[in-house]
């Protein structure tokens, strides 16, 4: 079994920065594609970013040029830098990784991210 643990998240104003991390941990080989999705009050869960286990990321349009994802192979973590954050940024954040053998998707627990005046 693998577990996720998921920090980072709290108020922020527009325009400005959050930083959130999932650490990965428990019975793995190895991990494949690391990515955040995020699901708002009333909305469906939604894909945020992804990054390939080589090289290579992927983003929503939404959240390009202002949000990076990176990863530390070495710490089994996945980052989510947000800058220029806006209101409708406010979501649920959740981290999802997949783990071998399998493999097997697993998620985080979610960490609020509210973006307000």
């Amino acid at each position: 079994q693998v577990q996720l643990v998921e920090s980072g998240g709290g108020l922020v104003q527009p325009g400005g920065s959050l930083r959130l991390s999932c650490a990965a941990s428990g019975s793995m080989s190895r991990i494949g594609t690391m990515g955040w999705y995020r699901q708002a009050p009333g909305k469906e869960r939604e894909f945020v970013a992804h990054i390939f286990s080589v090289l290579g990321t992927n983003y929503a349009d939404s959240v390009k040029g202002r949000f990076t994802i990176s990863r530390d192979n070495a710490k089994n973590t996945v980052y989510l830098q947000m800058n220029s954050l806006k209101p409708e940024d406010t979501a649920v954040y959740y981290c999802k990784v997949v783990a071998f053998p399998g493999p097997a998707d697993y998620w985080g627990q979610g960490t609020q991210v509210t973006v307000s005046s």
